[in-house]
């Protein structure tokens, strides 16, 4: 049995603020560590409840955050960027279930630490088949493409609510308490690490029992959407082939899968300007 570990920095135990999970930051470096830390509890859960291989795919900013020398010397890391499915990496690689860990809300959510869509500066909103989703929605749906199912998620309490109300009742692991978009009532990582262990052991126990939560499927053909928060970013965005320019900051494109709107989605966010 195979799982597949997708770490954000987010939704990570003690983070509040941007600089923590920012590259070059003085704070960023602990904050590794603790990403790392997370990451951990998830991967002893997933073996102690019997998987046999577990695979981490590193999703934050440049993919390159989780610190190897401290990661569980059972587990694989996909780390680097681009890669083909970047903050899902290795999910067409025959998966059988996949853990959250460290995501936060979707843009716009209130009481959520950090929210936002893949961009703070570019993206206010993406729809799926006229959906709207965040990170979580967009990940869940080419994992349920693949055919393998989110089996949990860690993160902040409107973090774990989106991804239940969106995908149906998977395991959470709740590390802080957001109050606001920069912050939260936090638990110290001794306590976090039991809480995202129960939740990850409990999910693949749920999967070999045949009870895992459902494939969250977006019929094909895809329609992916994107609001830009300034009309020149969709400027940028509507030089792709095949897209539709719709209104001053919304770009929209048919395509025949997940696969594809996966990469289309990233294309046309890599064409927005800052």
């Amino acid at each position: 049995m195979k799982i597949l570990i997708a770490a954000d920095m987010e939704g990570i135990t003690g983070v509040v603020a941007g600089e923590q999970v920012t590259p070059g930051h003085h704070e960023y470096g602990r904050f590794r560590s603790l990403m790392t830390h997370d990451v951990n509890a998830a991967i002893s859960g997933a073996f102690d409840a019997g998987a046999d291989e577990v695979v981490v795919s590193d999703g934050h900013w440049d993919e390159r955050n989780i610190l190897i020398e401290e990661l569980d010397s059972r587990a694989r890391l996909n780390s680097g960027t681009p890669a083909p499915f970047s903050m899902v990496q290795g999910i067409d690689a025959g998966v059988d279930g996949v853990m959250f860990v460290g995501y936060h809300a979707r843009s716009g959510t209130q009481n959520a630490v950090l929210d936002h869509t893949w961009s703070t500066t570019r993206i206010a909103d993406l729809y799926l088949n006229g959906i709207v989703v965040g990170e979580i929605g967009l990940n869940a749906a080419l994992c349920s493409h693949y055919g393998a199912p989110v089996l949990m998620i860690s993160g902040d309490q409107s973090a774990c609510a989106e991804a239940v109300n969106l995908l149906g009742p998977l395991e959470t692991a709740i590390v802080k308490q957001a109050t606001g978009r920069t912050a939260a009532e936090c638990l110290p990582p001794q306590r976090t690490f039991g809480r995202i262990y129960d939740a990850a052991q409990a999910s693949v126990q749920r999967l070999v029992s045949g009870s895992a939560p459902p494939l969250w499927i977006v019929a094909a053909p895809v329609t992916v959407a994107i609001e830009f928060k300034r009309s020149d970013q969709a400027d940028g965005a509507a030089l792709l082939p095949g897209a539709m320019r719709v209104s001053g900051r919304r770009v929209e494109g048919t395509v025949p899968d997940m696969p594809a709107a996966y990469r289309a989605f990233r294309a046309l966010a890599g064409l927005a300007r800052e």
